[in-house]
């Protein structure tokens, strides 16, 4: 096969993909069997896992699925929202869908 790509190339690119994923964290039931969906028992303790690139390795444990789900997907900033008078205004009349407000129809 003439299109064997050099070994040099993988590995920088196994490499590239290994540290993009390294940090991720899962959240895995403690328990006997193995490891089902996480809607299976949601009262059960886990441990919090982060990828280090080349295996699990365990961080924290977590009493239940609620407080794995806390630590694993934390609350986003809400960013500010625009005041009142930053919105551009309405064009005039009433539009397929608007309806006039009390005031707009004093107005005309």
């Amino acid at each position: 096969m003439d299109d064997e790509e050099p070994l040099e190339e993988w590995a920088r690119r196994r490499d590239e993909r290994r540290s993009e994923t390294k940090g991720k964290l899962r959240a895995v039931p403690i328990g006997g069997g193995p490891h089902r969906g996480t809607h299976v028992d949601p009262g059960s303790p886990r441990v919090v896992e982060v990828w280090t690139g080349e295996a699990w390795e365990p961080v924290c444990l977590v009493e239940n699925l609620i407080a794995a789900k806390a630590l694993l997907y934390p609350p986003q900033p809400v960013g500010d929202k625009p005041a009142e008078w930053d919105r551009p205004p309405l064009g005039k009349g009433r539009g397929r869908h608007r309806k006039p407000t009390a005031a707009e129809e004093r107005e005309q």
